[in-house]
Order: C-alpha cells, then structure tokens, then sequence
C-alpha cells in the first residue's frame, strides 16, 4: 500500500488533467513487487547454498523476530518522513521508552500491558515535544532530532546507572519468555495451530501496519500529513494546522519506537541502556527501499515490510554463508544498491514507452 498526497479541491470547477503516468504504467514497475520478488528470489538462493537457512526454529524464527521489530522501526521512521522531516533519535527514543517499561516491570511490578503502555506513553511524549520544538522555533528535523538523540543517550546511561546495578532490568513480568520464545504455534486453538516460524511478538508488527495503513488510507489526519510533507505553504494556505501535523507525526514516530524498544528487550529478555543502538540506519533503509519519499508526500507502508525483510535476508544469507563483518557491509551496500537502481531503470523504461505510445 503507497500512499501519496492528493491536492484539495480548488473550487467548484476542476481542471482537467491528463491521466497520471503511473495509473497507466506496466504492473511490473510496480516498486512492492519487485522487493518480493527479490526477497523471495535471495532467500531461495541462499536456502539453495545453504539448506539450514530454511531451519524453522534456529533461523527463520529469530529472522522473522528481527523483521518485525526492524519493521516497527522503519514505520516510526516514516511517519516523520510523511511530512518531509527525519528521526535520527529514534533509536534513542525506543531506549528510553523501553526504560520505562523496564522500570515499570522491576520497581512497581506492574504487568505486562500496564508495562507497555507505559512505554508507548513515554515515547510518545518525548516524540511529541521533538516535534513541539522543531514547530515552534522552525530549526529542521536533523538538528533537533539529532539534538535530542545526544540529550537522550546521556539521560538514558545516567537513569540506568542510578536506577540499575547492572545497567539493566532483569525483572520482567509473566508473558515476556512467552513473546520472545514462543510461536504461533504454540497458540492452538482447536485443531488450528499457527506457524511454528512465526514469532509471537510479530503480532505487534501487524497491529502497527493496520493501524498506520488505515491512518494514511482512511483518515483526515492521514492525508493532512501527506500534504503537509508534499508542500508545506500550499498545504497552511489550504486551512491545515501544519504545525499540529508535524508535532502529530513526531508523536507516532516517538511511540513505534518506543513499541520496537519495547519488542527489542522482548527479544533478549533484558531492558538495558543499548537498546535501539543500531536503529538508525534500518530505519531508513526500511522505508526508503519500501518508497517511502525523503522529502514527504508518500509513504508505503506494506513497502516499509518488504524493504526491512529484504535487508534481513541478505544480512542472515550472508551470515550463513560465513561472509566477515567487513565483506557483509559491502555485500549488502551493492545488493542495495542494485535495488534501488532497479526501480529507477523499471520506471525510466515504462515511462519512455508510455510516451512513446502517445
């Protein structure tokens, strides 16, 4: 699902226009379906070369379980992206969301939904007073959010030093072991049973997908975003509250990480300051790779999942197949490469013979 920005109606007449190019463009252009089908092609190759990457418990289970946490955070990544902003603190965002949910479950042993709408709760507010400065003083998203991520590592480490022997939590509540080790397959009801490879924790991964997908398909507040990062003065000039919108994205960035902060100590059974260390950059990948636009005005959400399973295929295939630290990083940066350059050659071509057919 891609959302783009849709201009509001002028007046009572419209203009005429000619067809968009992309209604009329080939379904092989088609940006989600040539991450699945390189997805899926990767993974057969590196099942091919190496049978236990297709081992359901040692590796596609904790590969699924790293999708749907990386997946969480490419969408905090592009809710900011909609309105044409970035997050560079979303990995210190999900740490100190995650601090609270640690703090939660070892100090005031609360349980484990109590615990995690503390955490949503935190995030969302230090996501909102980012987006809060940046409307009100109009210095742009980098250096503000970058800004915050040095402010919120240094609180972060400081509150676990304090609050923590070991700079962690190790408390959690009843249900946690549950989420990190088990499947859907081991929720049975009745003769049906789930996969054995999926992770129960990818629940949360679906609930943020509807719910956003629904945001920007189906809502005010959703297309009101979309014309904001699309073009910010036409969209004042059209009566949308701008600055509400850019403080309204900030908050929903702020809460996806805090929920993949939250996911992040799920799967390692500890709360601890290093949480979201290494977010930044699958944030983007993510949702970049999925078509998601840097500059605003289109989202994919659907894409956000195959750019992030994508990612994760080619780090655990090359893994597997014993490629160093150092030859991984460049491996994955020509794979990469080659995608993005993929979806730019499909739609130079399909352009030049949609105008050659005129």
């Amino acid at each position: 699902m891609r959302t783009a920005a849709v201009a509001p109606d002028a007046g009572t007449e419209e203009p005429q226009t000619p067809p968009r190019t992309s209604d009329r463009l080939p379904f092989w252009v088609n940006q989600r379906l040539g991450l699945l089908v390189l997805t899926i092609g990767l993974a057969l190759l590196f099942g091919a070369l190496r049978p236990a990457f297709f081992d359901a418990r040692l590796v596609l289970f904790p590969l699924l379980r790293d999708i749907s946490t990386l997946t969480v955070v490419a969408l905090a990544q592009m809710v900011v992206l909609s309105v044409g902003h970035m997050n560079l603190a979303v990995g210190r965002m999900a740490a100190f969301g995650a601090l609270f949910a640690g703090f939660g479950y070892d100090r005031l042993g609360l349980p484990l939904p109590l615990g995690l709408l503390l955490c949503l709760a935190a995030g969302a507010a230090i996501g909102a007073l980012t987006g809060w400065i940046i409307a009100r003083t109009g210095v742009g998203s980098f250096v503000v959010t970058l800004a915050m991520d040095f402010a919120l590592l240094g609180l972060v480490s400081l509150a676990y030093s304090a609050l923590t022997e070991n700079a962690a939590f190790t408390s959690t509540p009843a249900g946690l072991d549950e989420l990190r080790a088990y499947s859907l397959a081991d929720i049975c009801v009745g003769p049906v049973c789930g996969s054995p490879a999926i992770p129960q924790i990818a629940q949360f991964t679906v609930l943020a997908l509807i719910a956003l997908g629904f945001l920007y398909s189906c809502t005010r507040i959703g297309r009101e975003l979309l014309l904001t990062g699309a073009n910010p003065a036409a969209a004042e000039l059209s009566g949308i509250p701008t600055k509400r919108r850019v403080v309204t994205a900030h908050a929903l960035s702020g809460l996806l990480a805090a929920l993949a902060g939250f996911m992040a100590a799920a799967g390692t059974g500890t709360f601890r300051a290093s949480i979201g260390d290494d977010f930044m950059l699958p944030s983007f990948l993510g949702a970049v790779l999925g078509g998601t636009l840097l500059t605003g005005g289109v989202v994919s959400v659907v894409g956000a999942l195959l750019g992030t399973s994508l990612v994760a295929v080619i780090r655990k295939g090359l893994d597997l197949l014993g490629v160093g630290l150092e030859s991984l990083n460049i491996y994955l940066g020509c794979v990469l490469l080659l995608a993005l350059s993929a979806d730019r050659v499909r739609n130079v071509l399909s352009y030049r013979k949609v105008v050659r057919s005129t």
